[in-house]
């Protein structure tokens, strides 16, 4: 059943990579280690992949989304919040590390373990229920059927609802 899953996967992956699909990159949080903490950390490119909900589709892997952030310097304002400033903060970092302005950079993405699969685990958000490999989109959702989880997205990939 595992095979089942990395069959569906490698299916929209062919799939996206044929339609020219527009991808994101992943990033990583880089602590330079200087003394006295001098430097700012910023966030690194670390790969690409298409973006369909809760999975991200690379080359040769699968990786469960984090969190997201758009890059670009938040130049000298106020805030009206610790979190606007920490979000601006983590936007900053990812324009230090080479990501142009505006652009959308995943962070804290995971590698998924297609094979837990087959010992009957989850991986992430995915899963085996009743033998078909499944998805959940949502920690509060019940797992669906991995295959149309994945048509439906890849058509809102290719195609976005106008105004989007």
């Amino acid at each position: 059943m595992t095979d089942d899953a990395a069959t569906l996967l490698d299916a929209a992956r062919a799939r996206l990579a044929a339609a020219d699909a527009p991808r994101e990159r992943l990033g990583e949080v880089v602590r330079p280690r200087v003394l006295a903490g001098l430097r700012s950390p910023k966030i690194v490119p670390r790969g690409d992949a298409w973006r369909l909900g809760v999975l991200l589709i690379g080359e040769s892997a699968v990786y469960g989304a984090g969190n997201v952030v758009r890059a670009g310097d938040p130049g000298r304002r106020g805030f009206a919040s610790d979190a606007a400033r920490a979000r601006a903060d983590v936007a900053a970092a990812a324009t230090r590390g080479g990501f142009g302005d505006g652009e959308t950079v995943h962070l804290d993405w995971k590698v998924l373990d297609l094979a837990a699969l087959g010992r009957g685990e989850t991986a992430g958000p995915l899963a085996l229920v009743d033998g078909t490999p499944s998805v959940r989109w949502s920690p509060a959702a019940a797992h669906v059927p991995l295959a149309g989880y994945l048509d439906e997205r890849i058509a809102l990939l290719l195609q976005p609802p106008p105004g989007t």
